[in-house]
């Protein structure tokens, strides 16, 4: 693993230890290069995705994408780090464990909505409102309807 300081080619692992419920391994490296410590995380991969927009672009699924458009939906929210970590890595194995190679946006779209709405409904909104497009307060005003209607119906 090169160093992110000094780019020095040989870094030392210090100390390894699953994580994220053991889908993932943290490691705490040393440069003898330059003194510096620094982290790393190792995920399994299932499978190389690819995403498919809609004007039928194709492009490598971008975990670091994903996570960015999701920690902004829940920025300023009560949420700890580690639920939006959790619900990202669930999101990832859900996609990649899906027996698909070729993934829509649309469908990325709707995993996300699913587990924001299980998170927080404000980020749900938040995400829906770019995800959707809204162009109008009557946009959102909508969608919180429906948003209402479906809890009470499901409560019934």
């Amino acid at each position: 693993m090169r160093c992110p300081f000094c780019s020095h080619d040989d870094t030392q692992v210090k100390d390894s230890r699953p994580t994220e419920e053991n889908h993932a391994i943290r490691r705490r490296r040393f440069c003898p290069a330059c003194g510096s410590r620094f982290t790393t995380f190792e995920r399994v991969q299932l499978r190389e995705l690819m995403v498919v927009k809609k004007d039928g672009q194709r492009e490598l699924f971008d975990r670091d994408k994903l996570a960015r458009s999701i920690f902004l939906a829940c920025r300023k929210r009560p949420i700890e780090d580690e639920r939006v970590e959790k619900a990202l890595n669930g999101i990832q194995r859900r996609l990649e464990s899906s027996g698909e190679s070729d993934i829509t946006t649309d469908t990325i779209g709707g995993i996300v909505m699913e587990a924001l709405s299980a998170l927080d409904q404000v980020a749900y909104v938040r995400y829906a409102s770019v995800y959707k497009d809204f162009c109008e307060a009557k946009d959102f005003e909508a969608f919180v309807e429906n948003m209402q209607d479906s809890e009470e119906t499901s409560e019934q």
